[in-house]
């Protein structure tokens, strides 16, 4: 078995941070989003791996590089354009061969991972498989309403009224039948060749469908309420350790992770938060639900419920919750008291605020 990874596309919704940065190497408790699926698709024993990649490919392929450090051989198989997902597999279809695989989102956090669905899809072996969970209201997602059981019989992409509350999430099974499927669609008003199309059109011509429903965390990291919701889960399920150095000064409440070379002088730090390799943190309050990333400087701030990228100078300014801070950013106050506020900044911004 094979997996297919989705590492492309613009990130829109998280602008300003993608302008420069890929989403899918935006970090969750200091580490990229991507590697959680590539981890979890090395869990799964599944050891090749083909990457979608755009015109920004550079910053992945430095990242992951030949996939050995997550014991992984990874592919790179550019894609020109977003086009679709069912376009992904199209354009994979040299690596792919005959060979079942899971197309795994790459954006997407899905911490059961992805063992159960492989081991259901190659035990049953329908032609697609399907993770799904359930969602208060599905309006925003993809939907499968059942028939019987597990199987699929119908897929419908953000109705406005769902016959279901099994949305359609980041990870997907499939027999090489899909190969078909992908090659007999036609592209939307956006040129795009839609999955839902190309699992549809598998339904029609009575191929087996079914899904496996997630019960544990999951999240399309595709937004910044997202993306915070998922690092105060992943801090919260994090081991304390202590690799830096904290003075007798400062105090460490709960689940805190400081990482090696890191110093903590005279602050506190509430977890469940993590504080990054070689950063210096000093007179500050930290946390809970906090990243902080490596080789920042940190002093005399106030900061919850947030992430900060690596490289960021942070001076004098407190009441800094739900927020993302890019990489290099250096915030500061000119004088006085600063209020609470949210920030979302880009990478190498500076900011003087008023008091």
């Amino acid at each position: 078995m094979k997996a297919l990874v989705l590492a492309g596309g613009p990130g829109t919704r998280l602008r300003p941070l993608t302008h420069t940065l890929p989403r899918h190497l935006l970090p969750i408790a200091n580490k990229p989003v991507l590697h959680y699926g590539l981890q979890a698709i090395r869990n799964a024993a599944i050891t090749q791996v083909g990457i979608i990649v755009d015109d920004r490919d550079h910053q992945v392929r430095r990242d992951v590089g030949n996939g050995s450090a997550f014991g992984l051989e990874v592919s790179y198989i550019p894609q020109d354009a977003p086009l679709g997902l069912a376009h992904c597999i199209l354009i994979a279809r040299d690596f792919l061969g005959d060979d079942d695989f899971v197309l795994y989102l790459g954006d997407n956090v899905i911490l059961e991972g992805v063992v159960a669905l492989r081991d259901k899809f190659l035990k049953r072996r329908p032609a697609a498989m399907v993770m799904t969970g359930r969602v208060p209201d599905a309006t925003g997602f993809g939907v499968a309403e059942l028939g019987g059981a597990d199987r699929v019989i119908r897929l419908e992409e953000k109705p406005r009224s769902p016959r279901s509350d099994l949305a359609v999430i980041g990870a997907y099974a499939f027999s090489p039948a899909i190969h078909q499927a992908v090659r007999s669609i036609t592209p939307n008003w956006r040129r795009e060749r839609e999955i839902t199309d190309a699992l549809t059109w598998l339904i029609d011509h009575d191929y087996e469908v079914v899904t496996h429903v997630v019960n544990g965390y999951w999240r399309d990291t595709g937004r910044i309420d997202d993306l915070l919701d998922c690092n105060r889960e992943v801090l919260g399920r994090m081991q304390p350790a202590i690799r830096g150095t904290v003075d007798d000064d400062s105090e460490l409440v709960g689940q805190v992770v400081v990482e090696e070379g890191a110093r903590v002088i005279a602050s506190r730090v509430q977890g469940p938060a993590i504080i990054g390799g070689d950063t210096v943190l000093a007179r500050s309050s930290i946390g809970p639900c906090t990243s902080i990333g490596p080789e920042c400087e940190i002093t005399d701030c106030g900061i919850e419920d947030s992430i900060v990228l690596d490289g960021c100078t942070l001076d004098g300014v407190r009441g800094i919750r739900e927020s993302v801070i890019g990489r290099s950013v250096r915030l500061g106050v000119q004088q006085g008291n600063a209020n609470g506020r949210r920030l979302i900044l880009g990478d190498h911004s500076e900011v003087l605020i008023q008091p």
